[in-house]
């Protein structure tokens, strides 16, 4: 009983091995940092690309045909009230109300084989994540009354935004974060497969749209 009792004292306080299990945890700490930085440094890249590019696309779009059906081609008159005289044609829309009819937010999914998606997907297209595709882009007209004249060519305020994008991890980070701390939480978890793409938009007021063929 004594030799088993000197024996187990003895294991107790043999240190064999334990820098070995110090060395793993901080390698897989060192992983999980250098891994860490690897993939965030390819979401910041693609963000602040795609910010950019998203910004040349509004551009694009504003000078372009509308990419959305059902966007007028003029402004036409608003209800006018019986008895009362309506507008000229030339009054600025944001004379009063109702001058202009007000046609509401049309928006739409960026489609290939419109000439207006396919120029401004050609833009985005290489900033964002390789399994983006074009129904990932898409278009919003909004009336505003600052803009254009009774009888004069519609001008919405046109905005290209990205929708529905996911973000992979190509590392491991969710092993290695687990490995780290010393099992899986939800934490750890949220670091594994995707995460959702940071929402990106931009607006400019739309130029040339009933005839903008070429810009």
């Amino acid at each position: 009983m004594t030799g088993r009792g000197h024996i187990l004292r003895r294991f107790g306080r043999d240190e064999a091995g334990s820098t070995l299990v110090e060395y793993g945890l901080a390698l897989a700490l060192l992983l999980l940092i250098t891994f860490a930085m690897i993939d965030f440094g390819r979401l910041a890249f693609h963000y602040v690309a795609a910010e950019k590019a998203v910004e040349a696309a509004a551009r694009i779009a504003a000078v372009r045909p509308p990419a959305c059906a059902g966007v007028p081609t003029i402004h036409r008159r608003g209800p006018v009230d019986e008895g009362a005289v309506p507008p000229r044609f030339g009054t600025s829309c944001g004379a009063g109300a109702g001058i202009c009819f007000d046609p509401g937010a049309i928006t739409c999914t960026a489609v290939a084989g419109n000439p207006t998606a396919d120029e401004v997907w050609a833009v985005i297209r290489g900033t964002l994540p390789t399994d983006a595709t074009i129904s990932n882009v898409a278009f919003r007209y909004d009336y505003d009354a600052k803009l254009g004249f009774l009888g004069g060519p519609y001008v919405p305020v046109v905005t290209v935004q990205l929708q529905a994008l996911d973000f992979t991890f190509v590392s491991p980070l969710s092993q290695l974060a687990a490995l780290a701390v010393g099992g899986a939480t939800d934490e750890t978890d949220a670091l594994g497969g995707t995460v959702p793409f940071p929402a990106l938009s931009a607006s400019l007021p739309g130029e040339d749209l009933a005839q903008g063929g070429s810009g």
